[in-house]
This record gives structure tokens, sequence and C-alpha cells, in this order.
């Protein structure tokens, strides 16, 4: 009752005009259905303070909920969330546990953000091959950040473990960045 009233109000809105408002209703009683995209899109209203109070606890919950089904970049703002520490306490391995759902659906960013981890040592174990196969993937996908971070990399690693990360960077390429 309550996500049928809500989509009522959301059309009466609009049809006076009042877009932001109705689309804030419409986006609430959308995510309150179940629909990822909207979910997405009232984390990022709650993650930036856009039509509602900034509210970090309220952004990791409908980011979590369009990730669970599997929305990419809500899967990746989650990833950020637990790095950061926002709405959530800070864990650097539920972090890379959603770059790398992320990075499986071939988002740069998240790809980017498991070379670093990777390359750190936070919330995985350190592995310079490793973070460098991420940075190349990332940055095969025009991650400009990437391009920069493998090289730095590079520098730190023997031509042996270049070419390995190469190689795992191809396979993983070959396998659509599932199970890398």
């Amino acid at each position: 009752m309550t996500r049928i009233f809500g989509t009522l109000i959301a059309v009466l809105f609009l049809s006076v005009g009042q877009t932001a408002s109705a689309q804030g209703l419409l986006n609430r009683a959308l995510a309150s259905m179940g629909n990822a995209d909207a979910q997405f899109n009232l984390g990022a209203a709650y993650y930036f303070g856009e039509g509602v109070e900034q509210d970090f606890v309220e952004a990791v919950k409908w980011y979590r909920l369009a990730a669970e089904q599997g929305d990419a970049l809500a899967q990746f703002n989650l990833g950020i969330a637990y790095d950061n520490g926002e709405g959530v306490a800070q864990d650097f391995v539920e972090a890379v546990k959603w770059y790398r759902l992320a990075a499986e659906q071939g988002n740069a960013d998240a790809q980017f953000l498991l070379g670093y981890a990777y390359k750190k040592g936070e919330g995985t174990i350190k592995d310079l091959v490793y973070s460098h196969m991420w940075f190349n993937i990332a940055a095969s996908l025009g991650g400009i950040s990437a391009v920069e971070a493998r090289e730095l990399i590079a520098k730190e690693m023997t031509p042996e473990q270049i070419a390995e990360a190469q190689k795992l960077a191809r396979e993983c390429v070959r396998k659509a960045y599932k199970n890398c």
C-alpha cells in the first residue's frame, strides 16, 4: 500500500511541476519495490546529500541492496564505503570483496582499486604480480591512473614478474574478468 501511495504522490508532484520532489519520491517508491537502479540512485542521493540530508549509513543500506542484485557501480561504491569507513566500520577485506565483484563485471575503477589493494596488501595479500595484472586490465579499459600505477609498480618488479602479470592479465580478459 505504501509503495502505491508513494508512486501516486510522485505522479501528483509531476503533474504540478514539482519534478525534483517527484523524482525523489518515485526513486524511493521504486527502490522500496526492489528496483536496483532506484536503490543505487537513492544510495547516491544519501551519500552526496542531494535532495536529502547526507547520511552514509543510509547510503550504504541502499547501495548494498543494489549491489546484492549485481549492480556493478553499487558494488564499487560499497567497496569505497568499506575502504573509507563511511557508514560502516572500515574493513579492507570487505572492500576487496565488493571491488572484486564490480571488477568481474568490467568496472575499471574497481579493477584499479584491486590493483592498489594488492600493492598495499590491504584486504588481501601483498602481491605485485596481481597488482600489475589489475592495473594492466584497468589501463586497457582506459584508466589513466592505472597506466601510471602500472608503470610505477613495474619499477619494483623483475622482468619475469612483469611477464607473469601480463600473462595473467591476458588470461583474465579471456575469462571475462571472472576468477582472476
